[in-house]
């Protein structure tokens, strides 16, 4: 087998070892979280960004403990959230949370989440932190278009350095001299946090990242800044669903 497909197939296994990982992390997810400058902000911006009216029903996509579901809730109040996770641990933290009880959980493959029911449709679909988890995020992307109404917004929210050398030199700082220590203090576990690392230094870079959700067929699509020490690092990808 050559070289380009060792890499390929061991990167696959990787990922599909991710929720395995989260399962072991769950319980302090949360309070790493909370000492992440800028976490909960940056989510709920993306949140308001969907710009959807109050009624809607909004898909989590790797919801995982519930923090980016908690930010839909906080800005859509009256939305009907389903909240979608290959991890079973991250799903029962974020079903404990008295805030969520409405939401609707789903343990399943955010390669399918037709098949694992959440068949939609929807009006808005947030990934936080997920399309770079997936095997395959063309494919990923191309079945969320399908699960949104037309005129519905998709809006990824993804680290991404790739293509800025200043974004990607804060980046190995901050995960090799705070998240790796400091998550496997927590959490006693190392191996999730070096994959972090190593995933956002491989994934797309923002016009790369803007170019695939673009390709899988969403229209208007844009990218909007963080801030703090996560501005250049972290983006709102946003898309929409043509109306026809």
């Amino acid at each position: 087998m050559e070289t380009r497909e060792l890499e390929a197939e061991a990167g696959w296994r990787a990922k599909r070892e991710v929720p395995r990982q989260f399962d072991r992390i769950a319980r302090g997810y949360d309070l790493l979280a909370a000492l992440n400058p800028g976490y909960a902000k940056h989510l709920r911006w993306s949140a308001e960004r969907l710009r959807v009216d109050g009624s809607s029903q909004i898909l989590d996509l790797c919801c995982g403990t519930g923090l980016s579901t908690l930010a839909l809730r906080r800005v859509h109040p009256e939305a009907r959230i389903t909240g979608l996770d290959a991890s079973a641990g991250m799903l029962r933290a974020a079903a404990a949370k008295p805030q969520l009880r409405d939401v609707r959980w789903i343990h399943g493959d955010a390669m399918d989440p037709a098949a694992a029911g959440a068949s939609g449709p929807y009006d808005a679909i947030l990934v936080a932190y997920g399309i770079r988890n997936v095997p395959d995020p063309d494919r990923c992307l191309q079945r969320l278009r399908q699960l949104l109404r037309p005129g519905g917004t998709l809006c990824v929210h993804e680290y991404s350095v790739s293509g800025s050398r200043w974004s990607r030199c804060v980046w190995q700082m901050v995960t090799l001299g705070v998240v790796i220590p400091l998550g496997t203090v927590v959490t006693g576990a190392s191996t999730i946090f070096r994959y972090l690392r190593r995933s956002v230094l491989e994934f797309d870079s923002p016009p790369q990242l803007e170019a695939r959700v673009r390709a899988a067929g969403f229209t208007d699509v844009r990218i909007l800044p963080m801030d703090g020490w996560q501005r250049g690092i972290v983006h709102s990808i946003l898309g929409r669903r043509a109306d026809t």
